[in-house]
């Protein structure tokens, strides 16, 4: 999660943005190398095993992100014990995988970007006209194309790789790029989203993971410690603690002071 990884991002970004905004069909070329033109299908979707593989990767990157899940629910419960696992790890992890492949892509984009998925546009026998990427004017009125959900969760494991000794990030960081892009190339051959779609939702989530390790671990004015997150939260759940001891009997008192 250094400047070069940035830079690199954002000139893909830039790079690709604009050659598929101002060549958007080689999404549909792209699109069509998956496409059977005699049976009028995305044959690779009817395929169980790969659509196994497809759920499994879903699976994978929700069980990576399960921990943290379990260090915050069980602090919501218990507020006076410390957390399970390091607080920063917590956020780091919650917030990039919430904002990634929640809020950017299903509660945001996908569900006000009106752009088709490639099996439902016209040259892949479906209903509604092709959209470029950054063209919001499709006829998809819900979960749409652009950008992929799952191709932002598979792609997250950039997250937990960051957090991996030194000694074997690279080769963490190798293969969340390599599940995020086999991921990814699946819903492409099933006819659910374009080249754009996945890139750019795997740039997104990139850059996402990037600012987030930025603010908690790396710049002096916003970095935080492990104890800070645990005491914050400990403030934030207490009062729905006390409130449950008192209902049993018992009460608590005050949320016990932090520094």
């Amino acid at each position: 999660m250094n400047r070069n990884g940035l830079l690199i991002a954002l000139a893909l970004f830039a790079g690709i943005g604009l050659t598929f905004g101002l060549f958007p069909e080689l999404d549909l070329w792209l699109a069509g190398l998956f496409y059977d033109s005699a049976t009028k299908t995305f044959p690779l979707r009817s395929v169980d095993d790969l659509e196994f593989v497809r759920d499994l990767a879903m699976w994978i990157a929700w069980a990576i992100a399960a921990p943290s899940i379990f260090a915050l629910v069980y602090k919501m419960i218990r507020p006076d014990l410390p957390l399970v696992m390091p607080g920063r790890t917590v956020a780091f992890l919650l917030i990039s995988i919430t904002l990634s492949a929640g809020v950017l892509t299903n509660m945001t984009f996908k569900s006000h970007w009106g752009r088709p998925r490639p099996a439902a546009v016209t040259e892949f026998n479906g209903p509604w006209q092709f959209k470029a990427w950054w063209d919001n004017s499709g006829a998809c009125p819900k979960n749409c194309s652009f950008f992929s959900g799952e191709g932002a969760t598979a792609y997250w494991t950039f997250a937990p790789a960051a957090l991996t000794p030194p000694t074997v990030r690279p080769y963490a960081y190798a293969a969340a790029f390599v599940f995020g892009s086999v991921t990814s190339g699946l819903r492409m051959a099933f006819g659910g989203h374009f080249f754009t779609d996945v890139v750019i939702a795997g740039l997104v989530t990139f850059l996402v993971i990037w600012l987030l390790y930025a603010l908690i671990y790396r710049w002096a004015w916003s970095r935080t410690s492990d104890a800070a997150i645990d005491a914050a939260l400990t403030r934030a759940f207490w009062p729905g603690y006390r409130w449950r001891s008192k209902w049993r009997g018992r009460d608590v008192g005050p949320a016990p002071a932090t520094t």
